[in-house]
């Protein structure tokens, strides 16, 4: 077809998928540790924006060096110069830098001895870095600079620990200072205030700062301790200047972020290491330096780190893998997806000043926007991360949707982003009730449902004042006329009136997973409003409308379109705001559109629990598989935004699961591999990663639903076990091919019966069993029939 751009096996694509079978790490299962296949580097370049320092399985405490360019999760490594080593990040969002909070930083001494001679802003003490020291893996990273000092850092859930070694030959004579800067990445701080203790060398303090993307501000605290060296002196410094008599400073805002903080200096240390411990708290000092003494009471370095060690091992290791044949490489970008999957969103229980409770709570469901790609919010994370997190870790999804709904007992609604305390900006629909049905049709435990099913009827009956922050706004045309108009007028509650097609659509599908709790929990009543509104998707759905590329007919007709109040018809491009047209243009901004973040050539195929109905509107399965194969191989879709991520695998209510499986390997690993820009755009805290996991697990969850859609592992076998019910579920590909030339499923057997379907509900997870997939080079007749297709509200034909 015209236009169909496909994409060539790239050299990288070619090693990556080679035939040379490697000799693996997993070759003897008591040789095996999964940390050796975990990279945490992926994705730190070319806008990836990964956290790759040193943290635990959704810990608090996020440790690496700052540098600066790219520098939205610290860390970047096409970048040349670091200015100091900070405790707490987020990973892979977009925009703005988020926290990284008071830095520390190390120099060997001072000119002269001097100490004010020492560098002390921001940007005359950023050092070059050696590209080649960088150590990265989960629990450490270390990085050697230019000024002679080798920094490693470890965490617990709430502090770091950070251990520098001086190379003793960079200066005449050793007499190291390590400062604590009153700053945070985006230099967003209104106030801070830093004391040193002159008799210990402890250096605390506290800040105001704004949350990167969100509304309010959040108050942190810090803690440092030091051990390995003789004390010197202490101090304060701001802008160039050091006093050495003063033991408090603050800094205001005064429209320059006046630089200033607190140092230590030594004597030369023993074995020319100094440690410091670093705890951080949202309550207050006493709280940030009694989370470290009593999760680090002797600063042990190499233990701290072995603990880390253990706890990310126990984490992934409810996975297994055949990886026999299987390159190292792909290994690596599994294994490194699953554990950026892991870190966030965090957990902050304990931590929480705003509201006394005894639930957990979590933070940074993160939401950012950039010129290229957006945020994490659960506007993407309930695509892929807490499906993800409902297989491997269902005690941890439990307790953060424990932590929704105490949000919402506190605040008034669902969050659909949250960061640093603070509620953040609202893309799309109220997409916490998708999180709240895909938790209760999969019997998540520990959730108060009688709370969750109020809280998302709340976001589908009760328009919120400010609804770019919680809730859903135009509720009065949605309910009126089903739809959200392009000039909608809404004098309930104030926000972005843009997004039409795409809030729409969203909102559809919110409804249709109400209904779904609504018929669990047997309030038919409620069941048959959300289902009838849940079928709203299809007032947007302009029958004649076509569309073309660059002057040339795409030979598809039918697309969502912007509807005015009257009912008649607006306009916008179908292919705007894809990569092949204004891809930058639809934000959360008043000029932003229609769609966000995508297409209305995307955004067609979003009715998830619908597709029979779609399928015939589009005019058909046949149709609809054309339709679905130009969208993946003409240019038209960008997959490092969540939207695209089901569109792979949507093939399988055509009838066509074969053609899913191939767009699997498509995108797999040409755009997902081990390089530091091995992603698409950033990670989304792990939207990337769980993409790339799910996908090469073979079972691809649809959000919202008890469905699992079935194509190939990439791996001979693969079984996770269930930590709630201790049961194991197997997926075993027989005929394995490590080419992936035979990716097509020729037949199936579950627990040794023959299995038709092409997807499973969550019941093979959670009782354990053995799915069997027989391989072959072609498509195959196997879950093509109606009666193998995944449920549908309307019927097929």
């Amino acid at each position: 077809m015209l236009l169909q751009i496909v994409r060539p096996r790239t050299a990288l694509t070619t090693a990556i998928y080679g035939s040379v079978v490697l000799a693996t790490l997993a070759s003897s299962a008591d040789s095996f540790d999964v940390l050796n296949y975990v990279d945490p580097l992926i994705g730190t370049a070319n806008g990836g924006h990964v956290f790759p320092g040193a943290t635990l399985p959704f810990g608090m405490a996020k440790a690496v060096a700052d540098t600066v360019g790219e520098n939205q999760a610290g860390f970047a490594f096409d970048t040349n110069v670091v200015t100091g080593f900070s405790h707490m990040h987020d990973s892979g969002t977009g925009g703005s830098p988020s926290m990284g909070n008071f830095p520390i930083f190390a120099q060997p001494s001072c000119p002269n001895d001097d100490i004010n001679q020492c560098k002390w802003r921001l940007n005359d003490r950023a050092v070059a870095w050696d590209k080649n020291s960088v150590n990265a893996r989960p629990g450490y990273f270390s990085i050697s600079l230019a000024n002679g000092v080798q920094a490693e850092m470890t965490t617990t859930n709430r502090s770091a620990l950070y251990r520098f070694t001086f190379d003793e030959s960079s200066s005449s004579s050793l007499s190291p200072v390590v400062l604590v800067d009153l700053i945070d990445l985006p230099q967003s701080r209104t106030n801070g205030t830093a004391d040193v203790d002159s008799a210990t060398g402890r250096l605390s303090g506290n800040g105001t700062f704004s949350p990167s993307f969100g509304i309010g501000s959040y108050n942190l605290h810090f803690c440092v301790d030091f051990k390995g060296a003789e004390l010197r002196d202490t101090g304060t410094w701001t802008k160039n200047q050091a006093n050495v008599t003063r033991k408090t400073v603050s800094v205001q805002a005064d429209g320059t972020n006046t630089p200033g903080g607190t140092f230590a200096r030594f004597h030369s240390p023993q074995d020319n290491i100094i440690l410091a411990r670093v705890g951080v708290s949202f309550m207050n000092v006493e709280q940030a330096c009694s989370n470290a003494e009593r999760e680090q009471p002797n600063f042990d370095f190499d233990g701290t780190r072995s603990a880390a060690e253990v706890a990310w091992r126990k984490k992934l290791n409810v996975m297994s893998i055949d990886a026999d044949e299987v390159s190292n490489d792909l290994q690596a970008v599994f294994w490194s997806g699953a554990y950026r999957s892991l870190i966030s969103p965090q957990d902050y229980t304990g931590e929480n000043p705003l509201w006394e409770s005894d639930e957990p709570y979590y933070d940074s469901y993160y939401w950012q926007e950039n010129p290229v790609s957006a945020k994490l919010a659960i506007w993407d994370s309930y695509r892929s991360i807490h499906p993800l997190l409902t297989l491997v870790d269902p005690l941890s999804q439990s307790r953060m949707m424990r932590s929704l709904l105490d949000i919402y007992r506190f605040e008034g609604y669902l969050p659909d982003c949250r960061m640093s305390l603070c509620k953040g900006l609202t893309q799309g629909g109220s997409n916490a009730d998708v999180l709240m049905a895909d938790a209760y049709l999969k019997n998540v435990e520990g959730i108060d449902w009688d709370t969750a099913y109020e809280a998302v009827v709340k976001d589908a009956e009760v328009e919120p004042a400010n609804w770019d922050v919680e809730g859903r706004g135009g509720l009065q045309s949605w309910k009126t006329l089903g739809y959200i108009p392009k000039d909608d007028y809404d004098p309930y509650g104030a926000g972005t009136h843009t997004r039409s097609i795409s809030r729409t659509v969203e909102y559809a599908y919110n409804d249709f997973c109400i209904a779904e709790m609504a018929q669990g929990m047997g309030k038919q009543a409620d069941y048959e409003k959300y289902t009838t509104r849940s079928g709203n998707w299809a007032h947007m759905f302009k029958a004649d409308q076509k569309s073309s590329i660059k002057g040339v007919d795409t030979n598809f007709t039918g697309f969502l379109q912007p509807r005015y109040t009257n009912g008649s018809w607006a306009y916008q491009d179908p292919i705007f705001c894809s990569p092949l047209l204004s891809f930058t243009s639809c934000y959360l901004n008043p000029s932003g559109h229609e769609t966000y973040e995508g297409s209305s050539w995307l955004y067609t195929f979003y009715a998830p629990h619908d597709m029979g109905a779609l399928i015939q509107t589009l005019g058909g399965a046949e149709q609809f598989t054309s339709r679905l194969e130009f969208l993946h191989q003409s240019g038209l879709l960008y997959v490092g935004d969540e939207q695209a991520f089901l569109t792979v695998f949507q093939f399988h209510y055509a009838g066509r699961p074969a053609l899913s499986a191939k767009y699997s390997h498509f995108y797999i690993p040409s755009q997902f591999n081990t390089t530091t820009a091995g992603i698409p755009g950033n990670d989304d805290s792990g939207a990337m990663g769980s993409f790339v996991v799910l996908s090469m697990m073979g079972l691809w969850p649809v959000p919202g639903q008890n469905v699992y859609l079935i194509t190939p592992p990439y791996f001979k076998e693969i079984s996770i076990e269930n930590a709630v019910t201790g049961k194991t579920a197997t997926v075993r590909n027989i005929n394995f091919d490590s080419n992936y030339e035979s990716i097509y499923i020729q037949s199936a057997k579950l627990d040794g019966q023959a299995w038709t379907k092409n997807w499973v509900s969550h019941d093979f997870f959670a009782e354990g069993g053995i799915l069997e997939l027989e391989l072959g080079p072609t498509e195959s007749k196997w879950g093509t029939q109606t009666e193998d297709l995944p449920p549908s509200m309307s019927s097929y034909q």
